[in-house]
């Protein structure tokens, strides 16, 4: 382990984000009351230019007006490299009370891009006296996001999560490929005369789940485009799951059960998790650091491993 440990993650369930456009207030209630750890009100790219005024103002009053019970709630404000994000930014923290717990920032290509929004915000904390300071998700869709994925994630102490955002990434990569998420048809290999389809996001979360652990950031994976393919987004989930991500985004309601699904650890995975806390306890009285776990050897790497599990249990337990 190095000198410097590894920051933990900040406590909060983050299984689901449900995503809704400022544009659609109707909809508001219903997202409240969803299943969703994580309720993300969208300023940016499911908002029309011509609405951005009105759907910022739906937003603030839905801050206010709406019980969101015990989610976290979040609003994705428009890009830097728009005359949006300032008024957004502003208007939503002057005027929305304190309810608002983080804001999203999207398409963050290098620290600075978090240091801008970030003396902002705590102008306005300071102004307004806020006693609530406001959390950072950001979104990496771009090449410049992706290569500069470590030193974004330290940009900030209200730097909280890091989602991949598959569509705008894959446009500013040149990928060929219209699809959001998910496995890619032409992107296959060939074993035995079958086609075997791999993921072509896999090093792109991997290196975000990375730079998110070094700084105790949750990594959280971005959106599944085809939201009438359950099974492509339940695998996708899986693989996110696997490679270290703790929750995904929803476009639509009905994948909200799939992710919390995905996300939640199973019951056997819980118990075994236990158990292997409880075997190498009693390794430590023991004086031993390793010991036989159902046929396997299990050791102080696997009591990391095991914590983490217990650790999101309890957080849904209590949650």
């Amino acid at each position: 382990m190095s000198f410097r440990l590894q920051p933990a993650p900040p406590a909060r369930l983050n299984r689901c984000q449900l995503f809704g456009p400022g544009s659609r207030p109707a909809i508001f209630e219903k997202m409240a009351t969803s299943a969703a750890d994580v309720i993300n009100l969208d300023l940016e790219d499911s908002v029309a230019p011509s609405d951005k005024d009105t759907a910022r103002k739906n937003v603030i009053e839905a801050i206010q007006d709406i019980n969101w019970g015990n989610k976290t709630l979040s609003v994705r404000i428009n890009g830097l490299d728009t005359p949006y994000w300032y008024r957004d930014v502003i208007d939503l923290l002057e005027n929305s009370g304190s309810r608002i717990d983080q804001i999203m920032v999207p398409k963050v290509g290098c620290a600075a891009d978090i240091y801008a929004v970030d003396a902002l915000v705590t102008a306005i904390e300071i102004a307004k006296n806020r006693k609530k300071l406001i959390d950072f998700e950001v979104i990496i869709e771009s090449a410049a996001g992706i290569s500069h994925v470590e030193e974004i994630a330290a940009a900030s102490p209200r730097m909280v999560a890091m989602s991949l955002g598959a569509a705008d990434f894959a446009a500013s990569m040149g990928m060929q490929t219209t699809g959001i998420g998910g496995t890619q048809k032409n992107y296959y290999m060939i074993y035995e005369d079958q086609k075997h389809w791999s993921d072509p996001w896999h090093w792109a979360q991997a290196a975000i789940v990375a730079a998110c652990r070094t700084n105790g950031v949750l990594p959280v994976d971005g959106p599944f485009g085809d939201f009438s393919d359950n099974e492509g987004f339940r695998a996708q989930s899986y693989r996110s799951a696997t490679l270290g991500m703790v929750g995904k985004w929803a476009i639509h309601p009905k994948q909200v059960i799939i992710a919390n699904e995905v996300f939640t650890p199973s019951n056997e995975a819980v118990v075994e998790a236990r158990e292997i806390l409880s075997a190498m306890e009693i390794a430590k009285e023991n004086g031993e650091g390793a010991t036989v776990y159902r046929g396997r050897l299990v050791d102080i790497a696997s009591i990391k491993q095991a914590e983490v599990i217990v650790r999101q249990s309890d957080m849904i337990a209590n949650g």
